[in-house]
This record gives structure tokens, C-alpha cells and sequence, in this order.
């Protein structure tokens, strides 16, 4: 093809193989002087070549200018070394690993032929929380003026039947093996932190991961222990709406507005047993007890009423 451009009559462009790597040959009659960036008027230069690979040097748009990319560092950046921001990197990569294997196990529970809702609500809030551990590093990352540098990420299975334990039992035993890996990998961060003599960036894995880590360890530990108990029969249903149940009837504060006699007052209660949604709420009704006003709410799943007063 032919451009026009302010300092030739016709510049020409020959692609030699647009399947492969592309190698342009620039073809600059009466020529350029190169002025720093910028390709002026004057004796013959020759050939430019520009290809597809990245970092390639001399490259040319029609405008004449070259463009060679550059690194700039960060203004943010102090006393944080290059140890530190590749393990920071490390870390982001096994926080996403370990959360695209939890949303895999989230679509295999809410199959329509495995249908344990509970177990795939509990794997998807898992895989939401590691994704925002993820998350959270790359913030950390360029707030101290390092560069996020997102690596490949291993496809999960997506079958999780195991024919002694059965499908409960063995996904939240890999759970269990994923958060101690996690915690595996956050201690030799902190490692890595110490040895470099960075105070901040242990800091910020002490309170943002440390503790939490052990919880989740725990918790999923539990798990563990009651689908041992229960085998791989009805009991892995009852298990299942006990997870279901359980993030809805957690402690969660509700405002109320509560007349009493001759005046009104706000109050804010935290009922440790009150569902976290009124999705589950069947009724909500204010009675008066003996002067008093009671709260009573009735559980769909099971009929319980929960009664919960308001003085």
C-alpha cells in the first residue's frame, strides 16, 4: 500500500508472511534523520524492521515517530526488594488456583443430579474469599510499588466422586489440604518478609491472613470430623442443610423501631440465631408480654420459633 507523508513522495510496506511472525521492510526514499524519537528530513537511512515480537527495538508507525518501550518505576516504591514482590506474586497465583478449584467444586454441587446446595453455597463463598485474598495482594503489591504479574492458573478437575468416602467427605478433605497449603504458602511469605527486613509487609500478613487462615482450618477441620461421622448416606443431606442454614440464621444486626407507651426509641439488637436475610423469614411479629415487646421470628426449615426480646 502507499502513504502520504510531509517528507516523501510514497512510503511502501511489505508484509513477507502474515501467518508467522510479521517482518515489515520500510522502504524510505530521499530518507530520515533520526532526532531523538523522531525521524526528520534528510540523507538515506535504509531499512527499518518492525515485527509482532514484544521489545522488538525500532519500530515505526506512519507518523515517523519510533516508539521503544520503556520501564518506568514506581514512586511508591522503598525498601521493598525484588524477593518480596515475586513472593507476593507467588502468592496471588495460589490464592486464584485454590479459588478456581472451590468454584469448581461449587458447579459440581449445584448439579441438578448432585443437588447439596449447602455444600455449593459453602464452596462458592470460599471461592469469592480467596479471590479477594487475591485481590487484596495485588492491592498490597501496588501500593508498595511493586508489579503485578498474574501467572497461569491449573484447570481443576471437575468430577469429585470418590467411591468409599463419597463426594462430601472428599471435597471438603481437599478443602481442608487447600487451606493448609495456603497457610503453608502465607508463613513463607512472612519468611520471606523477615529475611529482607520488612516489617510492613509482615504486618500486613499477620493481620489480613494469619489469623483468619487458622479459623478456616479449623472450621473445615470440623467438617471433616462430622461427614466421618455420618458416612456417605442420609446424613450427608442433614450435613448439607446445616451449611445451608447456617450462614442465614448467623448473628447479623436488625433495626427495630419500637414505640413503648409515650415514647419511641431506635434499638439495635443482635440476635445470634436471626437469619441474615429476610428471604427466611415466614413471619416477623411484635407482640406485647407483660409490658414488654418480644421479637418472634418462625424458621421455614424446621418450624422453630425464635423468640427474642426487645427491652
Amino acid at each position: 500500500m502507499s502513504l502520504q507523508t510531509p517528507f516523501s513522495s510514497s512510503l511502501s510496506f511489505m508484509v513477507k508472511n502474515p501467518c508467522s511472525d510479521l517482518e515489515h521492510v520500510v522502504q524510505k526514499p530521499m530518507g530520515f534523520v533520526k532526532f531523538g524519537s523522531v525521524l526528520l528530513p534528510g540523507r538515506r537511512q535504509g531499512v527499518v524492521r518492525c515485527g509482532s515480537a514484544v521489545g522488538e527495538e525500532n519500530v515505526m508507525v506512519s507518523s515517523g515517530v519510533l516508539f521503544q518501550p520503556f520501564e518506568e518505576k514506581s514512586l511508591a516504591r522503598q525498601r521493598y526488594v525484588d524477593e518480596c514482590e515475586a513472593a507476593i506474586n507467588e502468592q496471588i497465583n495460589v490464592e486464584y488456583n485454590v479459588s478456581y478449584v472451590y468454584h469448581a467444586l461449587y458447579a459440581y454441587f449445584d448439579r441438578d443430579n448432585v443437588a447439596l446446595k449447602g455444600l455449593a453455597k459453602f464452596f462458592k463463598e470460599s471461592s469469592e474469599e480467596e479471590r479477594e485474598h487475591a485481590e487484596k495482594l495485588m492491592k498490597y503489591q501496588n501500593i508498595r510499588g511493586g508489579r503485578v504479574k498474574l501467572n497461569t492458573i491449573v484447570a481443576p478437575p471437575s468430577e469429585f466422586e470418590h467411591m468409599e468416602k463419597g463426594d462430601a467427605l472428599y471435597a471438603m478433605e481437599l478443602a481442608l489440604s487447600l487451606e493448609k497449603l495456603v497457610n503453608e504458602k502465607l508463613l513463607c511469605l512472612h519468611a520471606v518478609a523477615d529475611r529482607n527486613n520488612d516489617p510492613q509487609l509482615a504486618d500486613f500478613i499477620e493481620s489480613e491472613f494469619l489469623a483468619e487462615q487458622v479459623e478456616a482450618i479449623k472450621k473445615i477441620s470440623d467438617y471433616v470430623s462430622q461427614l466421618r461421622r455420618v458416612g456417605k448416606g442420609h446424613g450427608v443431606w442433614h450435613f448439607d442443610q446445616m451449611l445451608l442454614d447456617e450462614g442465614d440464621a448467623a448473628a447479623c444486626g436488625v433495626w427495630f423501631v419500637v414505640v413503648h407507651k409515650t415514647f419511641t426509641q431506635k434499638i439495635k439488637r443482635r440476635f445470634s440465631e436471626a437469619p441474615s436475610t429476610f428471604n427466611y423469614l415466614k413471619t416477623l411479629l411484635i407482640r406485647m408480654v407483660k409490658g414488654e415487646f418480644m421479637m418472634m421470628m418462625v424458621r421455614p426449615w424446621d418450624g422453630k420459633a425464635l423468640r427474642c426480646p426487645l427491652s
